[in-house]
């Protein structure tokens, strides 16, 4: 039976259907629950992030392996293909390798310094060219490179720096001065977002883009960036062959942008600190740069796994769980194990999606609408295979109620909260409080705000398009532990371990009652919503609201 529950959020009433507190409806769920469990998700993520698969790359054999083993699971549970006979959606894509020859070249003040790959700097092209080359192109600061008229904020203003190399700092200046009103505070915006930094920058007409690399502000230490950037990059193939970009696009090391600094007889302290005030006034440096890329080109193709549950009452509309399957393969440049196996990054949210599936097979009755299952290629390059189907929709996005997106799950414990990333942008937040007090938890805002979380999984492009969108995390505050305890052990896997070798399963050290309770409850927040008529939205003020209202005809 149907029970009303009236949720205040927001400023608003919001009447939500839920299926709770009806013992009929309890025993319809449990075979669900039950069906999620430690040994299934360890069995998935072992095999998924074993040697055998290689990293998962896109467009190799581990690709092979890995989109053919969720082929089978999801046809051995019944499930159907979610792209008319296909379970696979292909997804068009270059891959350009970078020579590791390559070197930056700054000249001024009668001195030279030379930045090694991999060493000083990551960088190369996204155009479809086989190589590229600046030449004595003017250096200019122009702080954060951010041109954003809503907080009266132009990096740019007064600038022209068509065919120069803008040097540019990573996050936004609320990170730095901590103050409320600039930007959002400490919470990272999208202006702070390396994406966006080359976007502002190609849009200026630049030659050239480097952000200047500092741990903090970007979230995570050099080595991910070295590790993430170097090798083969891949990019979605389109009509103008990426000309639009910038010729050159790259990092350095905070260590380099002090020598450049220095070089220009500045201090890069200095710099940075006025970059972060009103009233800030780029600067052109008396230095230019020169860098010659050699390019290796291949066009390739990598797949979107789709597998779809059918619904009983509305099969045209659809709910779906979401998840990339994608990491870094094989890098050969890094010395003793060079393989990325990414076993909590993302074959946990992987193995979760196949548990899902299988939970909604255990159901009497299919729900009311159709729940699709969508393991997305190119995460780890940029959100390329879920930005492929947000702007290529298998199912029209007014008929898709909303996108559950899980990404790195938990592998500490029970926790008594969960993180909504982005939590009070919109209604789905919710569900996941309904869902959470059914076990007794509650939901939590994101504890690092200032990393930008909520521009960096594959919730982001279906949120751009306008679709509701959720990114749930791990909790923080640890059963047993508390929340200290579990920062300071999500902070040393980070360090140690991200986009690294090294983040191997590992069943001695993995707890996973956490991730089982997560999942059970990604899977009532995917069930109440296939079970209800309404179509949740953005909450009011929300920059993507104005795009789901319109596709939805209002």
């Amino acid at each position: 039976m149907l029970k009303k529950n009236i949720v205040l959020r927001g400023g608003f009433l919001m009447v939500v259907l839920i299926l709770v507190g009806c013992t009929n409806t309890g025993k319809k769920l449990q075979p669900a629950f039950e069906s999620i469990t430690a040994d299934d998700l360890a069995k998935h993520i072992e095999i998924l992030s074993s040697d055998e698969f290689m990293g998962r790359a896109p467009s190799s054999p581990g690709e092979e392996k890995t989109i053919h083993y969720l082929e089978n699971e999801f046809t051995k549970l019944g499930l159907k293909p979610g792209n008319g006979e296909s379970y696979f959606q292909e997804v068009p894509l270059v891959k350009m390798t970078v020579d590791p020859s390559v070197e930056i070249k700054i000249t001024g003040n009668n001195k030279t310094l030379k930045l090694k790959y991999g060493e000083d700097f990551i960088g190369g092209t996204s155009r479809v060219v086989k190589s590229v080359s600046i030449r004595d192109s003017e250096i200019v600061f122009v702080g954060y490179g951010i041109v954003a008229p809503e907080y009266q904020w132009n990096d740019y203003a007064g600038l022209n720096v068509k065919g120069k190399t803008v040097l540019v700092l990573v996050n936004d200046p609320g990170f730095v001065t901590k103050d409320s009103t600039l930007f959002n505070g400490f919470a990272m915006t999208y202006y702070g977002r390396w994406t966006y930094k080359y976007e502002e920058a190609a849009r200026q007409g630049a030659a050239g883009v480097i952000i200047v690399h500092e741990t903090e502000p970007a979230g995570y230490p050099w080595e991910v960036v070295r590790n993430s950037w170097s090798g083969p990059q891949f990019y979605l193939e389109t009509e103008d062959g990426n000309m639009s970009d910038c010729e050159f696009r790259g990092w350095i090391t905070l260590a380099s942008a002090k020598k450049i600094f220095a070089m220009a007889g500045l201090e890069y302290e200095k710099q940075a600190e006025a970059a972060s005030q009103r009233g800030f006034r780029a600067s052109v440096l008396p230095l230019k740069a020169t860098v010659l890329v050699h390019n290796t080109v291949d066009f390739k193709k990598s797949n979107n796994v789709v597998a779809v549950w059918p619904g009983s009452e509305r099969p045209d509309e659809y709910v779906i769980y979401n998840a990339h399957w994608d990491h870094f393969g094989v890098n050969s440049a890094l010395p003793g194990d060079s393989i990325l196996n990414g076993a909590l990054d993302n074959a946990t949210g992987t193995s979760a999606l196949i548990e899902l599936a299988e939970a909604f097979t255990k159901l009497p009755e299919h729900p009311k609408r159709s729940v699709l299952f969508l393991a997305v290629t190119c995460e780890e390059q940029g959100l390329l295979g879920s930005g492929y189907y947000a702007t290529h929709p298998i199912y029209p996005l007014n008929k898709t109620v909303a996108v559950i997106n899980m990404d790195a799950l938990n592998i500490f414990g029970r926790m008594k909260d969960i993180t909504s990333i982005g939590y009070g942008n919109s209604e789905l937040d919710d569900y996941v409080r309904i869902a959470a007090k059914k076990q007794n938890r509650y939901i939590s805002p994101d504890p690092s705000p200032e990393k930008g979380s909520f521009f960096r999984s594959d919730h982001f492009p279906f949120a751009k398009v306008g679709l509701p969108a959720l990114y749930l995390s791990k909790g923080v505050d640890h059963v047993e532990k508390g929340r200290e305890w579990t920062m300071e052990q999500s902070d040393k896997w980070l360090k140690e371990n991200y986009h690294k070798p090294s983040d191997e399963y590992d069943p001695d050290v993995w707890d996973f009652t956490g991730m089982v309770d997560d999942v059970r409850l990604f899977f009532r927040v995917g069930y109440l919503l296939s079970m209800e008529d309404r179509f949740p939205n953005w909450r009011e003020g929300v920059l993507f609201k104005g795009k789901r209202d319109a596709m939805m005809g209002k």
